[in-house]
This record gives structure tokens, C-alpha cells and sequence, in this order.
């Protein structure tokens, strides 16, 4: 069976704080290292008042120094908001303090709004290339190169594995013509899934970090002892894509009894629509969907998302779900 990963955005719930949100992440953190899961990643977002992870190298560090095991990374770092030689040295920081368990996911978009991009000291130049050329530089300073006349310290020569994240074909187009592994953002942008999948495996070329393609998908799952309790759970991240689209961003919502049901039918179109790669319920609900998932995919590795409002509620979820993986991974052995 394929590893299963958690993606946490730290989420600040309706009444509660980033410091507590910051605590709840590690707690998750340790309690998903208990659990077994491969990897633990967090994402760059600002001006959001509902998720705490803006600065994400330091959230890195947080999680990092207090799991011994688990990967610890980013999904992702908006390379456009920083300097590549910051980053590289934020990640060789990381990498040395926390020895083979330091991923660094990249994004291209900002992560916020135009005006707070502004805010970021971000050159909104419009060059298409501006990206790539970032990515590349980035790259090369993790290289132990003793010709280089700009050094990341630490960063150079250490082992940071890069990933590229992405919604569209840029990301998988680029990610294949590195050679690098990919993460697409199905669980909040599926339309492209399956073209970004063909493309990235059909155009991937071997290289020194893969030799061949790695595919890694975002799903939400919003595990409970039975489907009403989980559908109930979901209505958190359904209220906060539409408080996102409507432009009124908040802190997380608790969950609200037949939420769907109030809701015009075009929002629970565009829900259906965005949360197509989602699946609540109990634990033989995900299962099936799951294994359904898996064989359409033939993903390499799952990130799991859950906005979940109660902490204890999310931690439940990821339990369940890390028993659905012991099964399905007895049913393949």
C-alpha cells in the first residue's frame, strides 16, 4: 500500500488563537509519527485569519524538534514571495539541525491576495519565466559546488529534496522536465488531476533526484464512527471555501447541521466541484473510497487534509484513516 502523508494549515478556529493552533499542529504532528504516517507538511499562506503557518520554516523547526521520525516539510513554500538564497538557507538551516527528514514543496502562486503580495516586497513582473528561473537557482545552491561564487550556509552540499506543487499543467510540465516529484492539489482544485497526472508521467525525465516519475495527491477526509458524524465534520471546510469565495475570509467555523441544505445550488455546485477528491464518513466509507481513489489514479503517495474544527474531532479522523491503511495494506500484501 502507498504511503499516507498529512498536510496541516494550522487552522485558527471561530474563539481560539494562533498560539494555540501552532500547539495543536505539533500535537497532531506527534500524534500522526505515532500513527505511522510518511510525512507531515504545512503551507505558506498570509493575510488569513484562519490559518497559522505563514511563517513556515519556523513551523518547520516547532514540528521538527518535537518528532524524532516523521518527515517534516512544505506544502508549499511560494517561491515568488522570497529570495531563492533565503530559502536555501532557511532549508539548509532545517536540513542540518534535522537530518534526513526535511522536505521543501514549491509553489509558484502566492498564497494571498494581490494587495498582501504587495505587502511581501514581491516583484509582480509578469514574467512567465521569473518562476523557473527561481526554481533552478534554488536548486543549485543545495549543490556542493566549490565554483560558486554565492554559497547557501548552511544548504550547500546537504540532501534537501525538492518537490514541485501545483494545480495545473505549469506544474506538472515543469516538474517533468526536472525530474523532480510532484504534488498536485486535488483536494482543493481537482479539475485538472488526471490531464496533470498524464502529463507529468508521459514528459518526466530521469534525473538525479528520480528516475522515474513520483506522483503525490491531496485528498480531505473527514473520518468518524459513522458517515452523519463525518458529513458533519465536513461542513467546516464547505463554509470556509465559500466565506473564500465570497471574498470574507474567517477563522475555522464549527461544523453546522444541514449546512448543504441552506446553501444555494449554485455554491453546492461549485463545493461539489472543488471538494470532488473528498470523502467523509466512517471508517468503511473512506475505505471504499480509498481503494476506489487509488486504482484510478495509481498515485505513489496520498496527502490528507482535514479541517476539522475540534482538535480531538481531527485527531479521531487521522486514527481512523491510519487504520484504513492498515487494512487496505493487508488486502495488497
Amino acid at each position: 500500500m502507498i504511503p499516507f502523508s498529512i498536510l496541516d494549515l494550522s487552522p485558527i478556529i471561530e474563539g481560539g488563537d494562533a498560539g494555540q493552533s501552532l500547539r495543536n499542529t505539533l500535537d497532531l504532528a506527534q500524534h500522526a509519527e505515532k500513527l505511522g504516517y510518511n510525512r507531515y507538511w504545512v503551507a505558506e499562506h498570509h493575510n488569513m485569519p484562519g490559518i497559522a503557518s505563514a511563517a513556515t520554516s519556523v513551523v518547520i523547526a516547532h514540528v521538527a524538534g518535537g518528532t524524532s521520525t516523521i518527515r517534516v516539510g512544505s506544502g508549499g513554500i511560494m517561491l515568488p514571495n522570497h529570495a531563492p538564497l533565503v530559502i536555501a538557507e532557511q532549508f539548509g538551516t532545517l536540513e542540518a539541525l534535522f537530518p534526513g527528514r526535511i522536505d521543501l514543496g514549491l509553489g509558484r502562486a502566492p498564497g494571498t491576495d494581490q494587495r498582501t503580495a504587495h505587502a511581501l516586497r514581491r516583484t509582480l513582473s509578469g514574467d512567465p519565466n521569473a518562476f523557473p528561473r527561481d526554481v533552478i537557482e534554488l536548486i543549485n545552491y543545495f549543490k556542493a559546488d566549490p565554483d560558486q561564487k554565492v554559497k547557501a550556509v548552511p544548504g550547500a552540499g546537504l540532501n534537501v529534496p525538492v518537490w514541485m506543487l501545483g494545480s495545473s499543467l505549469f506544474g506538472a510540465e515543469f516538474a517533468a522536465r526536472l525530474g523532480l516529484p510532484y504534488a498536485f492539489a486535488s483536494h482543493f482544485a481537482p479539475a485538472a488531476m488526471e490531464d496533470a497526472l498524464d502529463v507529468y508521467r508521459s514528459k518526466f525525465e530521469p534525473s538525479e533526484f528520480l528516475a522515474e516519475p513520483y506522483a503525490m495527491l491531496g485528498v480531505n477526509i473527514f473520518a468518524a464512527d459513522t458517515d452523519a458524524e463525518g458529513e458533519l465534520l465536513m461542513t467546516t471546510v464547505q463554509q470556509s471555501f465559500l466565506n473564500l469565495r465570497y471574498g470574507t475570509p474567517r477563522p475555522v467555523p464549527p461544523p453546522v447541521e444541514g449546512f448543504l441544505e441552506r446553501i444555494a445550488p449554485a455554491d453546492r455546485m461549485m463545493l461539489d466541484q472543488a471538494l470532488s477528491c473528498s470523502v467523509a464518513g466512517s471508517a468503511d466509507t473512506v475505505k471504499q473510497w480509498l481503494r476506489a481513489f487509488i486504482a484510478r489514479t495509481g498515485v505513489n503517495e496520498l496527502i490528507i487534509a482535514a479541517q476539522i474544527f475540534d482538535h480531538e474531532a481531527r485527531k479521531r479522523s487521522f486514527e481512523i484513516v491510519a487504520d484504513v491503511h492498515k487494512t487496505l495494506s493487508q488486502e495488497t500484501d
